[in-house]
């Protein structure tokens, strides 16, 4: 590795360690649906968000609920203290494409149709109000 890209990515890597995020991947559901549920919780604060994903009637709910209750604990885990309520809020949080699975359906005399599996990544930045005011 050169010098120019060792040092970006340890000036990435050193970035991360102040920001406070959860990522799940390859959710076997298309992006599309996890968007609506992504876009109901974006900016709010994670109680209230948890009470919403909890009682949703979106299947795509559960995994946005896990990986918040994943993005808290990293929160707690690297401030070494209890998170109070009403202190955390959803900074970021997007939806991105995964792998597509590709396969066939046959159809009337000899053809074949294309099925996509679509599958997406989940990624939630959670952070209190004060510092996103900074």
């Amino acid at each position: 590795m050169g010098q120019r890209k060792r040092m970006s990515a340890n000036a990435r890597k050193e970035a991360r360690t102040t920001q406070y995020f959860a990522k799940l991947t390859n959710i076997p559901s298309s992006p599309r649906k996890m968007r609506l549920v992504a876009d109901m919780v974006r900016g709010m604060e994670v109680n209230h968000a948890l009470g919403a994903l909890k009682f949703s009637s979106k299947d795509a709910a559960r995994p946005v609920e896990k990986t918040l209750r994943s993005a808290i604990a990293n929160w707690e885990q690297k401030n070494e203290r209890r998170a109070e309520e009403g202190e955390l809020y959803i900074t970021k949080i997007f939806v991105d494409e995964g792998v597509t699975l590709k396969r066939m359906r046959p159809r009337a005399q000899g053809r074949g149709a294309r099925i996509r599996k679509r599958s997406n990544h989940i990624t939630i930045f959670v952070d209190t109000k004060d510092a996103n005011n900074n």
